[in-house]
């Protein structure tokens, strides 16, 4: 999908990341069809940040280099793809990919900003570097008009979760029980480790805002379950759901990397491919 589809859509919470760049947005659809054609998908999406400066809430310049990691929740989906073809997966699989630049510019966001996502819902901006969730949330939207099984995110979304679970885990957070044990199992199964993290309702007071229905920060407290309950606004409550956060496990790891130290580590694509396979 092109910046001009996704406005006659209505994703204006994407939309206001990607209007910062020079290089135009993208929602990028993946089918695979490996089960039968009556068979719902099971929906995977993923965070696909090129780079993020942090857009006018911007970064601290040491170590934004590594800010070209922020796509790696869109390359874990597009990895699980590729792996499902490899292996001839009998399962229907699809990948949405929000891809944009978070950049700093005349046309960029500004804290204080109220935008409106596919799903009707306003959403003040607090903080322009919390852009993840901005362009999930529509991209959430987008993929249960598919009707999928289930949907997993995928994302580089909060430094809170490196301060929590460090490199060894991946922080996990839904509203599916049933889905987050299947997680679990296939962690155990394929050496990944993920640790469950609440989403609490007590959460949901420090996202509400003034002037709009939600805002994209809730303060330093629970960061990442309270990014995790941003996107849960998102996702229709009879949808089972993950939210996986591998901002701490995505890259620069010691064990288990796909690639050497340094670079990006795969996460989540051992476990997803063995999840899968197991459907």
């Amino acid at each position: 999908l092109e910046e001009a589809h996704m406005a006659e859509l209505g994703m204006g919470s994407f939309l206001s990341v990607s209007k910062g760049s020079e290089e135009p947005g993208k929602m990028i659809i993946l089918h695979y069809k490996g089960g039968q054609a009556e068979d719902a998908p099971v929906a995977l999406v993923g965070k696909g940040i090129t780079f993020d400066t942090g857009g006018i809430s911007l970064k601290p310049g040491a170590a934004m280099d590594e800010m070209k990691f922020d796509m790696t929740g869109a390359a874990s989906v597009l990895g699980t793809l590729a792996a499902c073809v490899a292996m001839q997966l009998p399962i229907n699989v699809i990948g949405v990919l929000a891809a944009a630049e978070n950049m700093p510019s005349g046309k960029a966001s500004k804290p204080g900003d109220i935008v409106t996502s596919m799903a009707g819902k306003t959403i003040e901006i607090l903080n322009t570097d919390a852009e993840g969730r901005l362009i999930l949330a529509d991209a959430l939207e987008y993929a249960q008009k598919d009707e999928p099984q289930a949907i997993f995110d995928f994302a580089t979304l909060t430094g809170a979760v490196l301060i929590a679970l460090g490199t060894v885990a991946t922080g996990i957070m839904g509203n599916s029980p049933e889905l987050i044990d299947r997680l679990k199992k296939s962690s155990d199964a394929s050496g990944e480790k993920v640790w469950e993290l609440p989403l609490f309702e007590e959460y949901e007071d420090d996202l509400k805002s003034t002037y709009a229905d939600y805002r994209n920060s809730g303060g330093r407290e629970a960061g990442s379950s309270k990014g995790g309950t941003f996107l849960k606004f998102f996702v229709d409550s009879k949808m089972p759901w993950v939210h996986c956060d591998i901002a701490g496990t995505a890259w620069n790891r010691k064990d288990l990397n796909y690639h050497p130290p340094k670079n990006a580590s795969g996460a989540m694509v051992r476990l997803m491919v063995h999840l899968l396979e197991n459907w």
